[in-house]
């Protein structure tokens, strides 16, 4: 094979990675993992006052019936939550019964990395 020809080979393998890193970003920015989970209350007031072209008063309004919707959610996260995590330890127990200590250990390793992620969502 010629030289040219392993250059040609080389960008083409290096333009593939870039598009496909790109497209990757573009899912995943779509998909909401690279955006807060919860938008913030301000950003959704502005929003509402552009595409509603909401006068002062009722983007006060707005924004007052965002925050205390925000806080009624989190009181029901508060309290839902105990719920979810009594349901994620059981079905977690349940799959430990039936891997083998391997396995286990890398169970053990997968759960602990996700509760991370899971902690470190909820402080965002």
């Amino acid at each position: 094979m010629s030289r040219r020809a392993y250059v040609y080979f080389v960008l083409t393998f290096i333009l593939g990675l870039v598009v496909g890193v790109a497209a990757t970003i573009c899912w995943g920015w779509h998909a909401g993992m690279f955006r807060p989970h919860h938008p913030d209350e301000k950003r959704i007031v502005h929003f509402l006052q552009r595409r509603l072209n909401l006068s002062d008063a009722q983007t006060q309004q707005v924004d007052q019936i965002i925050r205390d919707s925000d806080e009624k959610f989190r009181q029901l996260q508060k309290q839902v939550d105990p719920q979810f995590d009594a349901i994620r330890s059981e079905s977690q127990d349940r799959i430990r019964k039936v891997l083998n200590p391997d396995q286990l250990a890398k169970f053990n390793e997968l759960v602990r990395r996700m509760e991370e992620r899971r902690k470190a969502r909820h402080l965002h």
